[in-house]
């Protein structure tokens, strides 16, 4: 058993850390001056820590906007368009019911199959999106040398850009939530009706009325949060202080620390990606780049994202432990015992949660590719994210401090246990 205490003494800053908020705290949406110049102040921060010019390195990358903008007004489009066959013929002719929903299904999955790798320009995003262009800043400390030895990779990430929305981050997630649910309930609802009635028991014909009026009911809700989620734009209007200034200050600290601590087994690497409010183009772009390079059993990322809330009472370090509905997930089964460990020998509050849908992070081409990766979070910025109220004042400097903290001894825990890694895959 590998016996780490706790350290007092170690270079984190809390005043350092809330001036690199302050710092990265005005507009920076993907393409624009804004995230230009987020994009040149992240390279004199770099610079400003210690790491030689040469050594620190941008990814300039051009994407889509279809995925951001075009994709989900299509979907609700063609959702409405289900909704009211639905209502139209779902007593007169069942074989064109059929006929149209398989057409739907076909653009469907048509286009989330063209969504497993956004990055790429096929049809979708030549003719329903326009081309952005954006930059990756990221810094790599390599291994204590020893070329006879192999060693992994950790991925240390935020994201640099930010974007404001006609609803709140909380709120879009409810209407996401609402739309996603009622869909089914409609869905399975509306198959009922899909079934000869001579095959149905006279108990069961009694319920037909119940059955019209949830469907009623069902319907209501998917068109009212359709409308809602068709009314969603994206602006350049956010400050992004919780979203994500905060997940670069740790970044930067953390970089500071590691770069006169390298590690023995690990080559570490600390990402500001750029596009991650458009469809987490920049994480993909680096991923298509640099994955052959990745070991998957010895490649790990540690993604920071609208971390603290000053003004809840549930102001707590979060990591996302799985995702989905049933059954749930779990995305990061090792980061999420070590992250943990760590937690309890710094005496630190930590609570994991599950994500149903609404949550699209830097991780998520991570997951995607069958990597172990970890999201360090807090759930109630969502109160804030994505409007002009992401301002400063928000964000707890000393919560920042604690996953530095954390995160450093997680770090260290994996690579000290690199032996017993590498033993168990």
């Amino acid at each position: 058993m590998i016996n780490i205490k706790p350290q007092e003494d170690l270079p984190f800053n809390k005043e350092r850390l809330y001036n690199y908020v302050e710092n990265f705290s005005f507009p920076r949406l993907a393409g624009t001056k804004g995230e230009k110049k987020a994009v040149n102040l992240t390279i004199t921060t770099f610079k400003e820590i210690g790491f030689e010019e040469n050594k620190i390195n941008t990814q300039n990358f051009q994407f889509s906007s279809f995925y951001s903008k075009g994709m989900i007004k299509i979907i609700i489009l063609l959702n409405l368009i289900f909704v009211l066959i639905i209502l139209l013929i779902k007593f007169l002719y069942r074989f064109l019911t059929f006929f149209t929903i398989l057409i739907l299904l076909l653009i469907f999955f048509s286009m989330f199959k063209a969504l497993k790798h956004p990055e790429l320009k096929g049809f979708w995003e030549k003719y329903f999106g326009k081309f952005i262009n954006a930059t990756n800043v990221f810094v790599k400390i390599p291994v204590i040398k020893d070329s006879t030895k192999k060693v992994g990779n950790i991925i240390v990430s935020a994201h640099l850009d930010s974007k404001s929305q006609t609803f709140k981050t909380f709120w879009r997630i409810i209407f996401a939530r609402v739309w996603l649910f009622s869909e089914i309930l409609l869905f399975l609802f509306y198959t009922l009706f899909l079934i000869d009635y001579h095959f149905l028991t006279e108990h069961v014909r009694q319920l037909v009325l119940l059955f019209e009026i949830f469907i009623l009911i069902m319907t209501i809700l998917t068109v009212l949060s359709n409308f809602l989620l068709f009314l969603l734009r994206i602006g350049n209007n956010s400050r992004g202080s919780l979203d994500n200034a905060t997940g670069m200050s740790i970044v930067f600290e953390l970089s500071t620390f590691f770069k006169n601590h390298p590690l023995d087994n690990f080559n570490i690497w600390f990402c500001q990606f750029s596009a991650e409010e458009i469809g987490t183009m920049g994480s993909r772009e680096f991923l298509d780049v640099y994955e052959d390079e990745f070991a998957k059993d010895f490649t790990f990322q540690i993604n920071f994202d609208m971390v603290s809330d000053k003004n809840h009472k549930k102001n707590i370090i979060e990591y996302i432990k799985s995702y989905g509905i049933i059954p749930r997930k779990k995305i990061s089964p090792i980061l999420s015992e070590y992250f943990k460990k760590a937690a309890n020998i710094e005496k630190i509050n930590l609570k994991g949660f599950n994500v149903s849908l609404g949550a699209h992070t830097d991780s998520i081409p991570f997951h995607l590719r069958n990597f172990d990766s970890i999201d360090i979070t807090t759930r109630s910025a969502a109160n804030y994210t994505h409007s002009v109220e992401d301002t400063p004042d928000k964000v707890d400097p000393q919560i920042l401090l604690e996953v530095c903290k954390v995160t450093r001894l997680l770090i260290t825990l994996l690579d000290k246990n690199f032996k017993n890694l590498a033993s168990s895959n």
